[in-house]
């Protein structure tokens, strides 16, 4: 699936239109009224609404959690099967002790730099911001939920 720009780090944070413009405002919009209207007409029909809007909150956002966590289990054991491929021996054995949000951010390094890569984020405990920024040939993800 090629996109119209190429990714970098710039932009490499995907917008979902129909989660962040439709889904998550119109469910807290609804929230929001439920309270309204409760604090106006102040009745267990109205305190039911504002649990059944609360329910309706956190299910959208819970289904969109769930759906990047499984995002980063995919992403992980992409990377792993990657990295077996392409580190050194020496490396191989250090890659558990990479952090799930390290795996994560070194998606985006090209094959002849995660080497480094996975070197510097060890010795200096990298957090997956430092290693976007440490990138210098950017591997896009146009596959992100």
């Amino acid at each position: 699936m090629a996109e119209k720009t190429s990714q970098t780090l710039a932009n490499h944070v995907r917008l979902d239109p129909l989660f962040h413009l439709f889904l998550g405002p119109v469910s807290m919009i609804t929230f929001i009224w439920m309270i309204v209207k409760l604090v106006r007409y102040p009745d267990l029909d109205h305190a039911a609404l504002v649990v059944l809007a609360l329910a309706g909150v956190v299910a959208v956002f819970k289904i969109r959690l769930y759906a990047l966590k499984v995002q980063d289990r995919v992403i992980r054991l992409e990377e792993r099967l990657r990295m077996t491929a392409l580190l050194p021996e020496a490396l191989h054995t250090r890659v558990s002790e990479l952090t799930e949000s390290q795996i994560v951010a070194l998606r985006f390094a090209s094959d002849t730099e995660l080497s480094g890569l996975v070197e510097s984020t060890l010795a200096n405990n990298w957090k997956s911001g430092d290693i976007k920024k440490a990138i210098q040939v950017w591997r896009p993800d146009y596959f992100r939920v």
